[in-house]
């Protein structure tokens, strides 16, 4: 019942190995269904979840890690009031995540899991990291872009990603102590790094 979480430097592939180990393991890769869980507990629209996640490097100020406070419980629970906030959104996030942690069989894609998740006894974390120009490549190859647009977007995502964990505090998200598995994605195939998170998750799950 091992739960896997990605974190990437942005167009390392995080979201194509998450999804092959998904695939590989049988199980659910959570990146969309966090959004619609989220949404659905917030009354809000997907899509107004999406935008509100494009600017959390500008928005978002608590610790990700912070327990669920009273106070939301007090004003959420019960009350279909249709908003998100800061605050209501991370709140969902920390619940949501634990939800699918401890259901299992899960790769969860970034959001700060490997935080949420730092203590949880079957969870695997996964740290994808790639040279700047390789991971420009990825974007063109994997995602039709011309190498303006993905130079831009590879540049844009690793700014906002910087100023969301030095907002939450932390700024060590690519220490490799926090991950058991790091992966340099300029050093092998992604059906290698496959291999070898599925491998650890099979361990993990042996040793529970």
């Amino acid at each position: 019942m091992a739960v896997i979480t990605v974190s990437r430097q942005f167009g390392a592939g995080g979201i194509t190995l998450g999804k092959m180990v998904a695939d590989e393991l049988g199980y659910t890769f959570a990146d969309n269904y966090v959004v619609q869980r989220v949404a659905k507990e917030a009354n809000v629209s997907t899509h107004w979840v999406e935008s509100f996640e494009k600017e959390a490097g500008s928005k978002l100020s608590r610790f990700i890690s912070s327990m669920v406070s009273q106070r939301w419980l007090d004003r959420v629970l019960g009350d279909e009031r249709g908003y998100l906030d800061e605050q209501i959104y991370l709140d969902y996030l920390v619940l949501i995540i634990a939800q699918f942690a401890d259901e299992g069989n899960v790769v969860i894609l970034g959001r700060g899991s490997q935080y949420i998740l730092n203590d949880h006894p079957d969870a695997v974390h996964v740290l994808l990291v790639d040279e700047p120009e390789n991971r420009i490549k990825f974007m063109m190859d994997r995602y039709e872009m011309d190498r303006k647009k993905a130079e831009r977007t590879v540049n844009n995502e690793d700014r906002r990603r910087a100023s969301l964990y030095k907002r939450l505090g932390k700024a060590d998200y690519e220490d490799p102590r926090l991950y058991d598995l790091v992966l340099n994605m300029s050093q092998m195939t992604l059906e290698t790094a496959r291999d070898r998170v599925c491998d650890l998750a099979k361990q993990k799950n042996a040793e529970s």
